[in-house]
């Protein structure tokens, strides 16, 4: 399914919304987003922009099950599933991105939006780039784009991940293409961080049809066909004042010397939709948090019967997760947290809990910390682990990996015993048998 067809179906259940006024990208259109809880919304008259402008198609796990056509619930199955068994994508020679061919760039005509005050420009937040390392092959990933000129961004390329790795080996320009306005499974794929080698595109494909097409400048790259618009250029190895920027746990993120992405042609459907992503907002962090869960769940499934996970709103769905095991041994809590900190690098804090408690109700996880853990006990700390930039507690030296410490909460029941708790009762709680109150609610005879 594309946006196209997403946006469609979230119109048939009456899920968008449409905004008819003129509204001007540069710091209003951001605003008017974050005012509608960032629900699907229509941008119908964008100043500077012939087409429509769409925002929130990644900000609830709802439209995600829609997009890929499975049960809300069964959204980890699915992409655990496409990560598992990537699908090589089929190629196509005529799609609908190359519809209409710029030759002539011109960065100002797109609708880029300045989201903040204090941003370094206006960018690009839901750009997919594309690039092919030597030695691994192709790479898909989310990098923000600032605007420095008429066809030049500078790009943020997050350290030892697949682009920069790709970029340092290049030693001059890396052709890459940045596609906005993918297909959901492009961008849910797009954001997994799979181990090195591993084709996005074919996770992408495992998830939902997802056929692709060379690009014209760079035909040795493929770009999903149904993308909305095209940028294809080249990063360079000069570098470029990139930031400040609201980022994902959105604190500002500091000014960075990035490279410059040279933009040689621009195609497009046509009428094209372009993809509005709030930094920071509701769909930024599920986005990102999202494609973590089933990395998380496919690490703790191999050291102990893992249940759930969530990545949490609290933690900028990015710095902070609850796992759900079946304990079936003293030290699986332990293990579970070990393997969720392998199952997602940037991870810094992580309670796991037994399967009576609602990973998505953060009431219940701190009641199983209240009742069930014991900090010299039950607590793992990490010292000096490889971090997130995005979290700003963390010790940062330009051109280095953050650094930070990573702590694990064990809140299932403790074991007394090699075969489990002497009384298990005792952790549960008790509550009361239902009943219909509508009787002892009736008014007393001879009363009012």
């Amino acid at each position: 399914m594309d946006v196209r067809s997403l946006l469609a179906a979230a119109e048939a259940r009456g899920w968008v919304r449409h905004v008819a006024v003129p509204v001007d990208p540069h710091l209003e259109l951001a605003r008017v987003v974050a005012a509608l809880g960032e629900e699907i919304t229509v941008f119908e008259r964008v100043r500077g922009w012939p087409g429509r402008v769409v925002a929130g198609l990644c900000s609830r796990r709802a439209y995600f099950a829609l997009a890929l056509g499975v049960a809300e619930g069964e959204l980890i199955p699915a992409l655990l599933r496409a990560l598992r068994r990537p699908v090589p994508p089929p190629r196509v020679m005529a799609a609908p991105c190359q519809e209409v061919v710029l030759e002539e760039v011109n960065l100002d005509l797109l609708p880029l939006l300045t989201h903040l005050p204090g941003d370094g420009g206006p960018y690009i937040t839901s750009g997919v780039a594309i690039i092919r390392d030597p030695d691994l092959g192709r790479n898909l990933a989310f990098h923000r784009l600032m605007k420095v000129g008429r066809n030049a961004f500078t790009a943020r390329l997050v350290e030892g991940r697949g682009t920069h790795t790709a970029w340092l080996k290049a030693q001059g320009d890396l052709p890459m293409v940045v596609c906005v306005g993918a297909p959901p499974a492009v961008q849910l794929a797009a954001a997994m961080s799979p181990a090195p080698g591993v084709d996005e595109l074919a996770i992408a494909n495992a998830l939902a049809p997802t056929p692709t097409v060379p690009a014209l400048t760079y035909p040795e790259i493929e770009i999903p066909a149904e993308s909305e618009i095209v940028l294809e250029g080249h990063l360079t190895q000069a570098l470029g004042p990139e930031g400040p920027f609201v980022d994902l746990t959105r604190t500002r993120d500091f000014i960075r010397q990035q490279p410059y992405f040279v933009v040689e042609r621009i195609t497009h459907r046509r009428d094209p939709l372009y993809q509005a992503l709030l930094p920071g907002g509701l769909e930024h962090r599920l986005l990102m948090g999202l494609p973590r869960e089933p990395t998380i769940f496919d690490a703790v499934s191999q050291v102990c019967a893992c249940r759930n996970v969530v990545i949490t709103p609290g933690g900028g769905h990015w710095l902070h997760a609850v796992v759900q095991i079946a304990k079936a041994a003293p030290d699986d809590g332990k293990r579970a947290i070990e393997a969720a900190f392998r199952g997602h690098g940037s991870l810094k804090h992580v309670v796991v809990v037994d399967e009576d408690v609602d990973v998505y109700n953060m009431e219940e996880v701190e009641w199983a910390i209240a009742t069930r853990f014991q900090a010299d006990r039950d607590l793992v700390v990490l010292y000096d682990q490889p971090s997130s930039s995005l979290d700003p507690s963390a010790r940062h030296v330009p051109g280095q990996k953050s650094r930070t410490a990573k702590m694990g909460l064990d809140a299932t029941i403790p074991w007394d015993t090699p075969a489990g708790p002497k009384d298990p009762e005792a952790f549960r709680t008790i509550g009361y048998e239902p009943l219909d109150p509508a009787p002892y609610l009736r008014p007393a005879k001879g009363g009012p």
